[in-house]
């Protein structure tokens, strides 16, 4: 799963947890509508930014 990071705050966005931003769970973020805000610090999603995620070796 691509996580995505608010360029201005930091905040990661969560699918499992969007019911706490207003969308409904696991809410993908290609998913979200365009004029969604960032719950933290009121920035629009264009500023969101895509983090790939590392797994782990065992």
């Amino acid at each position: 799963m691509i996580k995505y990071e608010c360029a201005v705050c930091g905040y990661v966005y969560n699918p499992v947890l969007a019911e706490r931003t207003g969308l409904p769970r696991d809410t993908q973020f290609e998913d979200i509508p365009d004029d969604w805000c960032c719950p933290q610090c009121g920035t629009k999603k264009k500023y969101f930014v895509a983090k790939s995620q590392e797994t782990k070796k065992e």
